[in-house]
C-alpha cells in the first residue's frame, strides 16, 4: 500500500510497541503501513465519523488484518481505555483540536509512552500548551508534502511547565538545534505568510495597530532566526 510522505514520516516516529492508536484514521493507512512494517503488533483504528470507519474496516479486511487492527467509532481517546494502548497518534487535525482531545481524556494521554501530534492549522497553539502545561518533546519533525508543510511533535505526559520565547511557538526549538534540512525554508514561508498578512492590516483601531505590531515584531523574530542559521 502506498502512503503519503506526510504518513511516512509519522510512521518513523512511532516507537516498536503492541498496540498503536491512530485517531482520526481515516482509511486506516496508517495503522495497515505500520503492521506491515512490523513497528507493532496490534493496532486501533479510530474515527468519530462513521463513513470513515467504515472504510478503514474495508481496508483492513481487504489487506487481511481484520486480527490485527480493530476498527472503532469514537472521538479522540474515547475509544480507548488507560493502558489499553503503548502509544498514539492524533494527525491531520487543528491544534485546537488536538490540545482538546488531549484535556478531554487527560488519563488516556498520562497513561501512553508517546503521543505523536500533526496538526494541520494552528500548530502554534498545540506548542504553547505543550510548553505551558510542561509535556516533555520527545522529538520534532517536519515534512514537505503535496506543496505544504507539515509539522509533527512527539510528546509524552510530564507536569513541568516550560518558559521559551513566544517565537518557538511558531518555529521549532528542536527542528533548530537539529539543524533539519527543510526548517530554513520553513521560516522563510512563515515569513512571506506573515509579510502578505501585513499588506491587509489597516490602522484603523489600537486593536488593530496592535495587531500589526505583534505581527511585525513575528517577521523581525523571525528574519532573526534565519540568520542564526
Amino acid at each position: 500500500m502506498n502512503i503519503s510522505n506526510r504518513l511516512k514520516v509519522i510512521g518513523e516516529m512511532v516507537d516498536n510497541c503492541e498496540v498503536i492508536c491512530d485517531i482520526g484514521t481515516d482509511h486506516a493507512y496508517l495503522p495497515i503501513y505500520l503492521i506491515k512494517k512490523y513497528v507493532c503488533n496490534k493496532a486501533v483504528a479510530s474515527d468519530i465519523n462513521k463513513g470513515p470507519v467504515e472504510k478503514a474496516k474495508f481496508n483492513v479486511k481487504r489487506e487481511g488484518l481484520s486480527d490485527k487492527i480493530s476498527c472503532r467509532l469514537g472521538g479522540g481517546f474515547t475509544t480507548i481505555k488507560p493502558f489499553e494502548v503503548d502509544g498514539a497518534v492524533i494527525a491531520g487535525m487543528g491544534g485546537n483540536l488536538i490540545r482538546d482531545i488531549i484535556e478531554e481524556r487527560k488519563n488516556v494521554f498520562q497513561s501512553l509512552k508517546f503521543v505523536i501530534l500533526q496538526p494541520v492549522q494552528n500548530p502554534e497553539i498545540l506548542r504553547q500548551y505543550i510548553y505551558e502545561v510542561g509535556y516533555d518533546i520527545i522529538d520534532e519533525e517536519l515534512c514537505f508534502d503535496e506543496d505544504k508543510y507539515y509539522e509533527i511533535i512527539k510528546i509524552k505526559y510530564n507536569n513541568k511547565p516550560i518558559k521559551v520565547e513566544s517565537i518557538y511557538y511558531e518555529i521549532s526549538k528542536r527542528l533548530i538545534e537539529k539543524k533539519h534540512p527543510l526548517i530554513g525554508d520553513y521560516i522563510k514561508f512563515k515569513i512571506e505568510k506573515y509579510t502578505n498578512i501585513l499588506k491587509y492590516i489597516g490602522n484603523e483601531t489600537q486593536s488593530v495597530k496592535k495587531r500589526k505590531e505583534e505581527v511585525e515584531d513575528k517577521i523581525k523574530k523571525l528574519e532573526e532566526l534565519l540568520l542564526c542559521l
